[in-house]
């Protein structure tokens, strides 16, 4: 079946009796028994939801997993895999991730006894080099956030299975509909819903995808102690949002590839980072492994007056952190999504007064423009 059909009409199974098109929320904490030792398959709403359920099963086909877990958040779901490692386990992770990963890794998962390299995972040869024998998962953001280097997805997960390592995807710039992670060997895909999966800014979402029965098993052993599920009616939000994702997906990159290439041509921005350019150091590697290019960009301007200026000025475009919704966002990284990577390394990786990062959206582009435009003039 077609994946916009999959976004329409997800699981094929009834949702009630009473032929509601849409799937019903229900909104209760817990779920009567038939009888002593019976159950009606729901007990609690932690440990599962109907609605929510039915929003996870959506998921594990759109990614082509065995199992899907929707989360409150992102992050919740990025928390909630790194307790699947011991005392003394040591992750390689990509160098470029969101800022929220890189502070759960070094506050939270590292005073529980874990290590991290971080390292560029777009050079297979790096990767080789930090392998040690308490190495048990290859952590990637692909593109990543905000400088979109390109990971080659299947290469990775053939060093991870050669050495019986875990490959850990975060998949939400480009969803399942440009790109399936499972199907290139990675083991568990995360996203964060409140992007393009929700697709409209009005909930925080997150969901981790697994590739066969024995992570998930481990996983939902986690997540109905921890509880960090979904709620009900999040998990309707975000079946609603899906229905439209193939077509937001597909007008969002259209508008970014004009997007992109203008601002190319722009005196005042010297570097323009963005995996549908054929001049995207990684750009082969994009045309390999997925369907599409997305809707981010991030740019560097010649100074920080004209970012800060830009920030200011725009009209149509919100200066707001997050991504992924039908509104085009600009976002000033270094103050906002990495404001707690250290000085040195942030700006290392590029991460300067600089450089500002867009998440198109699916307003007339021609506008979109002439606002940038205007605010840099």
């Amino acid at each position: 079946m077609d994946i916009s059909t999959l976004c329409i009409h997800g699981s094929d199974e009834p949702r009630d009796c009473t032929g509601s098109v849409t799937v019903p929320i229900y909104q209760t904490a817990t779920f009567a028994h038939p009888a002593v030792g019976q159950s009606t398959g729901y007990d609690y709403s932690r440990l599962q939801n109907p609605t929510r359920e039915h929003l996870e099963k959506i998921i594990a086909q759109l990614e082509h997993g065995d199992d899907a877990m929707a989360f409150s958040s992102g992050m919740a779901a990025v928390a909630t895999v790194m307790e699947l490692f011991q005392v003394g386990d040591h992750i390689i992770a990509s160098d470029d991730l969101y800022g929220g990963s890189i502070r759960l890794f070094r506050n939270i998962s590292e005073k529980n006894g874990l290590s991290f390299d971080f390292v560029n995972t777009s050079d297979l040869s790096v990767i080789e080099q930090y392998l040690k024998p308490q190495t048990k998962a290859i952590f990637i953001e692909t593109p990543t956030n905000p400088m979109m280097r390109v990971t080659d997805i299947a290469a990775v997960s053939a060093v991870a299975q050669k050495h019986r390592l875990l490959t850990i995807v975060d998949n939400t710039f480009l969803t399942p509909y440009f790109q399936n992670p499972i199907q290139l060997g990675a083991d568990i895909v995360i996203h964060s819903g409140t992007k393009y999966l929700c697709g409209h800014n009005d909930t925080l979402a997150g969901f981790a995808v697994t590739a066969a029965p024995e992570l998930s098993e481990k996983l939902r052993f986690i997540y109905k102690t921890t509880g960090a599920c979904l709620s009900p009616f999040d998990s309707w939000l975000l079946i609603r949002g899906i229905k439209t994702l193939p077509i937001r997906m597909d007008k969002q990159q259209e508008n970014a590839v004009k997007l992109a290439n203008w601002l190319c041509t722009q005196p005042k921005i010297k570097a323009v980072h963005y995996a549908g350019l054929p001049s995207h150091p990684d750009y082969a590697v994009t045309l390999k492994q997925t369907k599409g290019f997305g809707a981010m960009i991030s740019f560097e301007v010649d100074k920080e007056e004209t970012a800060r200026k830009l920030l200011e000025n725009v009209k149509l475009v919100l200066y707001a952190e997050s991504l992924g919704g039908v509104e085009t966002l600009i976002t000033y990284p270094m103050m906002q999504t990495h404001a707690d990577v250290p000085k040195l390394e942030r700006e290392a990786k590029g991460i300067n007064e600089c450089l500002l990062r867009l998440s198109v959206g699916l307003e007339f582009i021609d506008n979109i423009i002439d606002d940038i435009k205007q605010a840099l003039a």
